[in-house]
């Protein structure tokens, strides 16, 4: 998170300690993979109550969002 956040791997490295750079390395390749995908699609599914927010998550969506003023709850997975 440091480096998503500085771009600064001395510093990343300074911060965990590391006594080799190429231990660092390993994180920023981390959190080039978690951060740099350029084209997440998602299916999107909104559920109106707990009975149909249950049968998302049992075929895999997750929990987007909180509820809206009418009701819904936003879920997604990946396509």
């Amino acid at each position: 998170m440091e480096y998503h956040r500085t771009k600064d791997i001395l510093s990343v490295k300074k911060i965990l300690g590391h006594k080799s750079i190429q231990n660092t390395l390993v994180y920023i390749d981390l959190e080039s993979n978690l951060f740099t995908r350029s084209n997440e699609e998602f299916t999107v599914k909104v559920a109106s109550n707990t009975e149909e927010a249950c049968k998302l998550i049992e075929v895999g969506f997750e929990y987007g969002t909180g509820a809206y003023n009418d009701g819904g709850k936003i879920f997604r997975i990946r396509k």
